[in-house]
């Protein structure tokens, strides 16, 4: 390819695998340079009646002047949504899963449907030099895209990739119980570690051959 140089990238997302809801439901747009402080700030303001993550009264207003003002106002007067979509392929699947899990822990009780699918990216190569013969390549290459949907409203358990409300905090229990009885670290509960190398021979205790201060001044005494 050191003959070719990158013309254009066209990306292919694939169709919203959840086809059956409002027209009105947000879709947010997860990239790997999108900051999660600013999604979270959009998201939390169609799902909470008073979003707390951008702290935005306590702020001051933004080099925007008033349009930060005007949005956060508009924003409050929408009505409430009853489902949200995070979707990302690539390297900003982790920051996806990272916001709906966020939005799970200040929105209680959301169902969620998780959709694992590819994204097609088409690039076209063209030649350095027209004049040698060259033809233009188009290379086809599939990125993983995730599809994560929240939604206040019971949805169809016996789906793949649902998760019901709540199964977070049974997780987290038992990781906990795990932690304080040292089920990660094979120790027994209530044990525990000694400070320092322990008793092994690597330490530097007085062994059998080492004399101390004293008995080498009676040593040389005799001598």
């Amino acid at each position: 390819m050191e003959n070719y140089s990158k013309a254009r990238t066209e990306e292919q997302p694939p169709v919203c695998p959840f086809p059956s809801l409002p027209i009105d439901t947000p879709e947010v747009r997860v990239k790997d340079g999108s900051k999660i402080r600013n999604l979270l700030r959009y998201a939390l303001s169609r799902m909470e009646a008073n979003p707390r993550a951008a702290e935005d009264d306590r702020r001051p207003p933004t080099e925007e002047g008033g349009v930060a003002e005007e949005r956060r106002q508009e924003a409050r007067g929408r009505p409430l949504c009853r489902h949200i979509i995070f979707t990302a392929t690539g390297k900003g699947a982790s920051k996806a899963i990272t916001c709906a899990e966020i939005v799970k822990r200040r929105v209680k009780g959301l169902h969620q449907v998780t959709k694992l699918l590819y994204s097609t990216v088409v690039e076209v190569w063209e030649p350095l030099e027209p004049a040698a013969g060259l033809d233009s390549l188009t290379v086809s290459r599939n990125l993983p895209a995730i599809w994560i949907l929240l939604s206040r409203e019971p949805l169809d358990c016996s789906q793949p990739g649902y998760q019901a409300p709540g199964r977070y905090d049974t997780l987290w229990a038992q990781s906990a119980n795990r932690e304080e009885g040292g089920g990660f670290t094979g120790q027994r509960p209530g044990h525990k570690r000694k400070k320092g190398g322990g008793g092994g021979g690597g330490g530097r205790g007085r062994g059998p051959g080492r004399q101390t201060g004293r008995s080498r001044e009676a040593t040389k005494g005799q001598s």
